[in-house]
């Protein structure tokens, strides 16, 4: 150890002995003073050698010593101005980076105190007066001199966590500067002044390293602090960006030199922040040919493996890979494995249909980049991925799955099939279609939105019927009928020109006698050609039905048959409606024998998917209406029934009957008010209570048995989850029957079976059923006859509210375990 090393450590130790013991105030001062004199900036400072010597081995030894003697007594031995010259200048002049970890560790160590507010104040001044940069800048010069990875690590984790150290010391009297809203654009304004520090280091030739930015920058966004520092750092870096190619490529370069378990924060952050796909091109550059982790963060994880972003954001993302020609073979990557993706039958039907919309909107925006060479050289290979994916799509039961697979098999038909016919389908054109189809039409990826689309809605009606049609050579849209010329021959017509008619001999047309004996309809209905007779008879036979029940009793099975296998003859506006209301009123009229034929036949052989459909909807709208009182005795004609299941072609019931449910639930829930009572619903007995038996058990026996042409627990879980929204309807509506409890058990094991069936639709059918067990079974016998099947489903149920891809699933498991709590409450505040 030379002679001037023991100087300084000489000096520095007799300094801290004076302020340690001595309470006289011009001693403090004059060892203060010349202590200063090793950090520079004074008239009589020490030489370079000495003041190199004293920051790099003196300085946090004395600054600790400092602290450690504060107090309202010694601190009271200088003036004002002293003060601010002689100790906080050694906090806010020294070494940035040394003054900020004796400051922290003071704050962290010290207990509440005169001292520790006064760090407090000096660690708030350090930060305003630009400490920070001061900090960053240090340690980028160390960096590029190989200075210590130890130190640089623990003030990498003293910066980032500043907010957490100071909230938990301080609590509630934190100070607004410390509030991570405030710290963190704070941060990155540091940070800009650092760049451009560095940016005047490198244009004087020198170098300097950048990478301690960067992890201060991922460590920030890892952290969760993405939306406080990129607010402040993305709006700066297009400014600086925008003309200067050096700031371009220090910013590509911050982005670069991230650690790789920090990259996908930044990456994320970025995308999201930045105003359009050119911004993202000028602030990453081919940040994702050069990083294999922002490649697969930008390739995979946003596009595949999450689905919670917003459009513009997809829009950002795909347009910068579709900018620079050695991106664009990213984009055609994408393109194909998004495609594999949405072809994928395990994927559609275990990936929430949102999950789909967004990769959906993903290949609409692909398409739109795509250039003629690049759809010609990849042609085939999207039409195969088209064929499969379409399939997939239209063998869905949901509707709003279905939909989007038509969208997007017509786009990737129209791109690769330019000059000839394209698919079309016949769908709802709701918002939902609109946006999807204006993903299609961008040709400028340099100026994409920056605004989200509104929220999409649903459609519930589509058909799955593909058509060939040439395809316009100018608007893809359908257009108008042409509006006849000037001049032509039909503004040539006049009515004047025509010679009227003689019409003396003309007779008026009898109107068609609508037949009054439902044996006549019968014969009308089996036998007749007369249209206009059989289109009177079919709109009279729900009345006669109801009028005359006694003869619709002696031919209801005859009646059931021919209604269940009629076919229109002629078109008739709501045949279908009128076919399915004679039916439920045969049902009503004789329930016991023609509910056994109905349920017989749904296991039958020879009957199309839609009649049975059609048996299922006829079952539930008649235990509906016999479940409802009736005023009079009679029964009410069916447009003054309600509510009303809606089970028309093409909607879906089990919407409607959850409406219900719904109701019954929010009945059972006392409101207490005061006013005019209310008026008293209608009373009568349930008649289905009787007859639930009849119109349950044949239906859901025979389930697991194939047949020839229907297979439930196969391809037909259309049907399936048609059969099980059905019995969820029938045990809804058999509260208080005798064989509701056999019922629920008999459904339960049903659910129990079922329960981890791949279809959504299918396991919402379950749910509801669930639903409707605990709705209408008596509680005790819920609770005595099925404890270990009530425990079982309780504890499936959690599963699913947490596990379960599909939304309304969740939503209706939460809705059960709400149900079974309120249950075991009112049984507990029961006395025994």
């Amino acid at each position: 150890m030379d002679s001037e090393s023991v100087e300084v450590g000489r000096v520095v130790r007799e300094a801290i002995n004076i302020l340690s013991s001595s309470r006289n105030g011009v001693q403090i001062s004059e060892a203060l003073g010349t202590i200063k004199c090793y950090l520079g900036g004074t008239e009589n400072q020490a030489p370079l050698k000495d003041r190199e010597e004293f920051t790099r081995v003196h300085f946090s030894a004395f600054l600790r010593a400092l602290v450690s003697n504060l107090s309202p007594e010694w601190i009271e031995l200088l003036t004002s101005d002293q003060q601010k010259e002689l100790w906080d200048s050694f906090f806010l002049d020294g070494p940035a980076d040394q003054a900020f970890l004796v400051l922290l560790d003071s704050i962290i160590s010290t207990g509440p105190s005169f001292r520790l507010m006064k760090v407090i104040s000096i660690l708030e001044q350090f930060l305003q007066t630009g400490g920070m940069s001061a900090l960053m800048w240090e340690v980028c010069h160390q960096q590029a001199q190989a200075g210590l990875p130890t130190l640089q690590e623990t003030l990498l984790n003293k910066v980032v966590c500043l907010p957490d150290h100071l909230c938990n010391k301080l609590q509630g009297n934190n100070l607004p500067i410390f509030f991570p809203q405030n710290y963190f654009p704070l941060l990155a304004t540091e940070i800009i002044q650092v760049l451009q520090r560095i940016s005047d280091s490198l244009r004087g030739g020198l170098d300097c390293s950048i990478s301690f930015v960067s992890q201060v920058l991922g460590k920030v966004c890892v952290h969760g602090r993405q939306k406080e520092i990129l607010n402040m750092l993305v709006p700066r870096l297009m400014d600086l960006t925008k003309v200067d190619c050096i700031w371009q490529r220090m910013c590509w370069r911050l982005v670069e030199c991230v650690p790789d378990r920090w990259m996908e924060a930044v990456v994320c952050g970025f995308v999201q922040k930045a105003p359009g796909a050119d911004v993202l091109s000028r602030l990453l550059g081919n940040l994702v040919l050069k990083n294999k982790k922002a490649q697969f963060v930008v390739t995979q994880k946003l596009l595949l493996l999450q689905y919670s972003y917003a459009t513009a954001m997809l829009q950002n993302l795909l347009g910068y890979l579709a900018l620079d020609s050695l991106r664009r073979s990213l984009l055609i990557k994408v393109l194909k494995e998004l495609l594999e993706t949405w072809g994928s039958s395990s994927a559609v039907k275990h990936s929430p249909v949102e999950q789909q919309l967004y990769v959906s909107k993903a290949i609409l925006i692909c398409l739109s980049h795509l250039k003629e060479p690049e759809i010609e050289s990849n042609g085939q290979e999207l039409l195969t991925s088209m064929m499969g994916g379409m399939k997939c799509h239209l063998d869905s039961n949901l509707p709003r799955v279905r939909r989007l697979g038509m969208i997007v098999a017509e786009s990737i038909s129209a791109r690769i099939t330019a000059y000839g016919p394209s698919l079309k389908f016949q769908y709802e054109d709701d918002d939902e279609t609109r946006e999807l189809k204006s993903l299609l039409k961008q040709t400028a990826p340099q100026q994409l939105p920056v605004t989200d689309v509104p929220n999409a809605g649903r459609s519930d009606i589509s058909s799955v019927t593909p058509k060939a049609v040439s395809k316009p050579s100018g608007n893809p849209y359908p257009v108008a009928p042409a509006v006849p010329e000037d001049g032509s021959d039909l503004e040539l017509d006049s009515d004047d020109d025509l010679i009227p008619h003689d019409m003396s001999q003309d007779k008026e047309l009898k109107k068609m006698k609508a037949p009054v004996y439902i044996r006549d309809c019968i014969e009308v209905l089996t036998g007749s050609e007369d249209v206009d007779k059989w289109e009177a008879t079919m709109k009279v036979l729900e009345s006669l039905i109801r009028r005359n029940s006694a003869t619709a009793r002696e031919v209801s099975m005859e009646l059931a048959k021919v209604l269940l296998h009629l076919e229109e003859k002629t078109y008739i506006e709501g045949f279908v409606e009128l076919r399915q209301r004679a039916l439920v009123a045969v049902t009503i009229t004789d329930p016991v024998p023609v509910a056994q034929y109905l349920s017989s036949q749904f296991y039958s052989l020879n009957y199309s998917l839609c009649q049975r459909m059609d048996i299922l909807d006829v079952l539930a709208l008649a235990a509906q209406e016999l479940s409802q009182p009736q005023a009079s005795g009679k029964n009410k004609p069916w447009s003054a029934q309600s509510p009303c299941i809606q089970t028309v072609p093409g909607s879906d019931s089990s919407q409607d009957w959850r409406r219900i449910v719904d109701e019954r639930i929010k009945s059972k829930t006392r409101h207490l008010v005061k006013g005019q009572s209310l008026v008293e619903p209608a009373c009568g007995p349930n008649k289905f209570s009787s007859l639930a038996g009849h119109f349950f058990f044949p239906l859901i026996q025979n389930f697991d048995r194939p047949l020839v042409t229907f297979d439930l627990l196969g391809d037909d879980h259309l049907v399936l989850g048609r059969l099980v929204h059905t019995l969820a309807i029938l045990m809804y509506f058999a509260i208080h029957a005798v064989a509701a409890a056999a019922m629920g058990k008999s459904l339960l094991e049903f659910v129990w079976a079922l329960r981890f069936h791949t279809d959504s639709y299918v396991r919402q059918g379950l749910l509801s059923a669930v639903s409707s067990i605990l709705l209408s079974v008596p509680s005790e016998r819920l609770l005595e006859d099925m404890t270990d099947e009530f425990l079982e489903t309780q504890s499936w149920l959690a599963d699913v509210a947490e596990k379960d891809p599909d939304g309304d699933c969740r939503r209706l498991a939460w809705q059960n375990l709400l149900l079974m709590e309120n249950l075991l409450k009112k049984l507990r505040s029961i006395p025994s």
